[in-house]
């Protein structure tokens, strides 16, 4: 269309198709045509309500909120005659996936397509071409039509990132001209600081399908496993040079958990999108980029759960029109290519119906063939000391409808205890067999050495949890039908003092709201024995004397504590150790931290995000965000940490400004590439390697595959670590697993004790890494910590609290707020 060109219904639709006129078109209820105006999310809600009541196509359910309090739609749409028995078209088909469904009927079963749209939100041609499915779908008239809704049931998920997408509307259509502005350097493309692509805490959705870590996550990934979808299909945008691709993505880098007929499978349902781009005329290519990889991400985790995950890429308009090489790429084009996508899946589906229902049936017969036949019965995992911690990975599984067990009784498996309450058993022999591999597996082997996302995500690792094989299941009590996290209690009548080792999860919660509360707080630098217990180091004591409260409020206060942050806290009639007593000068006074997070222009919004949801949901502690904007105008003597997120450069006024407040005798605590910056400004003395590979004998054609085999896209490493240091307080074995994405390799310091994180000689446990920097790698430090002035500088070359699934290092941060005065 051209394009100033006033945009119609008639552009988008099919053209040998009547409508039913009682059906409002979206035009009737939002007051403009689609991709006139980007629908901001209210508006999409309100004309989905509107189809839902006009059609009998259609229902509409709530399933919940987001963190900015939108709706979590969905739409159900088949035939009038399906809705009718909608229950029992679900109950059958999930039976498919049971070994009760090996002899199921289903030459006259309904396929179910899962359809979502722009979990990226400023990829909004998605959202906005729901608009017109959701008509199409509910308006359409004739044969064609009634033969796709009787043998198809649609889930239509409009909008997977409602707070994104109502982001980046306000954005685009602010700064919308009336003669509309090509220009790529026209602010309307140019978004602020953190942009529309993300939640509201800044987290990339499209990575949380298997860790579920968030509301939106969650709501899909309940009505995923409540009905098994055959095909799944995730409409994006990408660069607006692009043209459009649909999967399959490149062969080569397919995880091998994913059995070869879903690529067959989603290859000939390729043939179907191809036909009808051709028919439009529009550019598309298929199998040159993305993978099928990381099973977190929303085309690629139906894969391992005997679905077909489609990926579309659209290159986007990025507002309402832009230039491009391949020439001027307008909203509404965008538009019906995601539309035109949404129909082929259909139709694919639609023809496809028995062989893909097969498909479905035969991958869990064969899911349950191996579990029948593997050797290891099942996993045990669990802390002795972090039930909390154990409970988030069981609630994970639980969420995947894994079916879990508590464990009978202490056990020793392998010289490792696990405690009963504070860990669980994971029977092979389910339904889930394929996607409990993918979750506990190690892997270090790979056909590719390059990866669009993360090579590893190993569960247990992540949570720095112990865990081991079982040659048999004896030791499994009941399954777990109803998991409830750990409870806490204030235990003893002692009225001396209160402890609470370090140890749990939410322990910084609880130390957090004492300090808020007024009340004294020590930490213990070294172990001690009370009245019969062992305490580890970083164990927190309270004094009753000297508070702001007497003992019974300080008992009352302290018993709530314990149970919001499911611990136990123990009232101790006595001073008295085997080791340092309560009155020890080892036990060091803890400060109540006022933490700032550095966020905006040169800052990774993502790894600022994760830091702002750990402390405002896990923690509840206070997060004050300082733009870089106004950098210099603000008052920094208020802070005693400020936390630099990833970052590669900052202006030099903001560079002397953090200087002169670290002397003063604040604490800045930056993560990857910050340490770079922090190195080069002079904040701490770093020694970093020289990296990269000459590029030898290497072609023209192979130069990006040369360079991409050197990044570490996401793998996990074993480290040592020194249970003294106050960083890694409340770590109960000599041994961290570590997430990296960096190639920043420091060398140790020269005085040992200045190294308390340290990678082994032998550190990858699981993912992918160059030869090359393997070797850089081992025996290099994560962390490094030092004086400047009457500050602290305080360094990780990784971050330790990735996407929000990194439970196993999140402390590490919270040792650096709380304990950076003792280091």
């Amino acid at each position: 269309m051209n394009a100033q060109e006033k945009v119609s219904l008639s552009y988008y639709l099919p053209k040998d198709v009547t409508y039913n006129a009682a059906i409002p078109t979206p035009e009737s209820v939002l007051g403009h045509e689609v991709g006139k105006w980007h629908v901001t999310h209210d508006k999409l809600v309100m004309y989905m309500k509107v189809l839902a009541a006009n059609s009998d196509r259609i229902t509409m359910e709530d399933r919940g909120k987001t963190f900015e309090d939108r709706p979590l739609l969905l739409l159900t749409i088949t035939s009038p005659e399906n809705h009718q028995n909608i229950e029992d078209i679900r109950q059958k088909h999930v039976e498919l996936t049971e070994s009760s469904g090996a002899n199921a009927q289903i030459a006259n079963m309904p396929i179910v397509v899962y359809q979502g749209f722009s979990i990226h939100g400023n990829e909004a041609s998605g959202s906005n071409a729901a608009l017109l499915l959701a008509y199409y779908l509910a308006a359409a008239e004739g044969t064609q039509i009634d033969t796709l809704l009787k043998n198809t049931v649609i889930l239509l998920d409009p909008s997977f990132n409602p707070d994104g997408l109502q982001r980046f509307a306000g954005w685009v259509n602010m700064h919308k001209s009336e003669h509309l502005i090509s220009d790529p350097q026209d602010r309307e493309f140019n978004e602020s600081w953190p942009r529309g692509r993300t939640n509201h805490y800044w987290f990339d959705m499209n990575r949380d399908w298997l860790p579920v870590q968030l509301p939106e996550s969650r709501a899909r990934i309940k009505t995923f496993h409540n009905w098994m979808p055959n095909i799944l299909t995730d409409h994006h945008e990408m660069g607006s040079n692009s043209t459009f691709f649909f999967q399959p993505g490149i062969p080569s880098r397919t995880h091998p958990l994913t059995p070869q007929m879903n690529q067959d499978l989603t290859k000939e349902i390729a043939t179907y999108h191809a036909k009808a781009f051709d028919k439009i005329g529009s550019l598309y290519y298929t199998e040159e980029s993305f993978d099928d990889f990381y099973y977190g991400k929303g085309s690629t985790f139906p894969d391992i759960n005997g679905s077909i995950g489609i990926l579309f890429e659209q290159g986007s308009a990025r507002g309402h029109i832009q230039e491009s090489s391949n020439g001027l790429v307008t909203f509404p084009f965008a538009i019906r290519n995601q539309f035109t996508a949404a129909l082929s899946t259909l139709e694919a589906a639609k023809n496809m119906r028995t062989t893909i229902l097969r498909y479905q049936r035969q991958f869990y017969e064969n899911a349950r063939k191996e579990a029948a036949r593997t050797t290891a019965k099942g996993y045990i995992f669990g802390d002795t000391k972090d039930a909390a911690k154990a409970y988030h990975l069981a609630e994970i599984l639980k969420r995947h409808k894994i079916t879990i067990h508590e464990v009978s009784n202490d056990v020793t498996v392998s010289g490792t205890k696990y405690k009963k309450g504070a860990s669980y058993i994971v029977p092979r022999n389910q339904r889930q067999h394929r996607l409990i591999n993918a979750i506990f597996e190690k892997r270090t082997q790979f056909q590719d050495s390059l990866f669009y996302d993360i090579s590893a995500w190993t569960f247990p690792l992540a949570f720095n949890l112990s865990y081991n094989d079982l040659p048999s299941l004896s030791n499994a009590g009941s399954e777990i039908t109803d998991l409830q996290a750990p409870t806490g209690n204030l235990n003893g009548s002692g009225e001396y003092a209160f402890v609470f080792e370090w140890n749990e999860y939410y322990s910084p919660k609880a130390l957090a709201k004492i300090r808020a509360k007024g009340l004294r707080a020590k930490v213990a630098m070294k172990p001690f024995t009370l009245e019969g217990v062992t305490y580890d180091y970083g164990t927190v004591m309270v004094p009753v004397q000297n508070q702001v409260l007497n003992l019974q409020e300080m008992r009352t206060f302290l018993r709530s504590i314990a149970k919001e942050s499911h611990l136990n806290i123990t009232a101790v009639s006595s001073g008295l150790t085997e080791g340092i007593d309560l009155g020890s000068n080892n036990f060091k006074a803890i400060r109540t931290p006022k933490v700032a997070m550095m966020i905006g222009d040169n800052i990774t919004s993502y790894d600022a995000g994760e830091i702002w949801h750990l402390f405002d949901q896990r923690y509840e502690i206070p997060l004050t965000k300082l733009d870089t904007r106004n950098f210099n105008n603000m008052n920094l003597s208020k802070y005693t940490h400020i936390i630099l997120p990833n970052a590669y450069s900052l202006r030099k006024e903001i560079t002397n400004k953090l200087k002169n407040w670290v002397k003063d005798g604040g604490t800045i605590i930056g993560y990857r590439n910050a340490v770079r910056y922090l190195s080069q400004n002079n904040f701490i003395k770093l020694d970093i390697k020289k990296t990269g590979i000459p590029a030898k004998n290497v072609s023209f054609e192979e130069r990006q595959d040369h360079n991409g085999a050197q990044v570490i896209g996401g793998a996990i490493f074993n480290t040592k670590i020194d249970r003294s240091h106050p960083i890694n307080f409340g770590y109960l074995k000599d041994e961290l697993p570590m997430f990296r994405n960096t190639t920043i390799f420091v060398n140790p310091n020269e005085k040992s004790y200045h190294n308390p994180i340290q990678y082994t000689n032998s550190p990858l446990l699981s993912g992918y890494i160059s030869e090359e920097n393997l070797e850089h790698l081992k025996n290099s430090v994560p962390f490094q910590t030092a004086r400047m002035g009457r500050g602290r500088v305080i360094v990780f070359t990784d971050n330790t609290n990735f996407r929000a699934f990194w439970y196993g290092t999140n402390k590490l941060l919270m040792n650096a707020i709380f304990f950076s005065g003792m280091m």
